[in-house]
């Protein structure tokens, strides 16, 4: 099977899924084309778009003329078709945890979302953003319950090894992490060895400014 892969994502390389999706590919060592959708001027609802999408979102990836959005579907889709690190557990029970935790992080927690910007991963903020409201505190403290309920005492991996469930899950944290929201110092530490990962460095390293790209429409 061709190993040519696109993937489309947000303009500025800011969409944690987008993200998710392309450390996916980096650590099966896979070469991907970028290519900017404009969201700001909906790009992704153009029809040459949702005829590749479906979903009219990013991450869209593209491989042997197959085309498949939702970055949860990409990773599974890229773990089963490509040699390389595993992105999930072998371990049934484990596999099916590491599901359970990407599903939560993309369907809840949407307050501290909205507060607690993913651009700040990649580009300090102006001025020091405001203390969370109350129910994004009430989201962070949910996600900080529920991640020292997940992550083994003494460990720097869910499930004694890396898994792609160990990226969402230290990308969420560190929205808080980045900015100096308070954080149990386990999952600061959590965070940054995540974060210190080829793969995760790889994406955080891109060019946002002049990074060429055609246009996805």
């Amino acid at each position: 099977m061709s190993n040519a892969v696109v993937l489309y994502t947000d303009h500025g390389f800011g969409s944690p899924y987008a993200m998710s999706a392309y450390v996916a590919l980096a650590e099966k060592n896979v070469e991907v084309e970028l290519i900017k959708v404009d969201l700001a001027h909906h790009a992704q609802h153009h029809p040459d778009y949702l005829k590749l999408s479906i979903t009219g979102k990013v991450p869209t990836l593209v491989h042997d003329r197959f085309a498949l959005s939702e970055s949860s579907a990409i990773a599974e889709y890229i773990d089963e078709i490509f040699p390389g690190t595993a992105l999930y557990p072998r371990d049934e029970r484990e596999r099916a945890r590491a599901r359970q935790v990407q599903a939560w992080l993309r369907t809840d927690l949407g307050a501290l979302r909205e507060e607690r910007s993913s651009d700040t991963l990649f580009k300090k903020p102006a001025h020091p953003l405001p203390s969370l409201s109350a129910p994004a505190r009430q989201a962070a403290d949910k996600l900080i319950a529920a991640a020292e309920q997940l992550l083994p005492q003494g460990s720097d991996e869910l499930f004694g090894h890396w898994s792609i469930a160990d990226f969402d899950l230290s990308l969420m944290l560190n929205r808080m992490v980045a900015v100096g929201d308070p954080v149990p110092t386990r999952l600061v530490n959590y965070v940054r060895h995540q974060w210190n990962r080829p793969s995760v460095r790889r994406w955080v390293a891109l060019d946002r400014e002049n990074a060429p790209s055609r246009s996805a429409a």
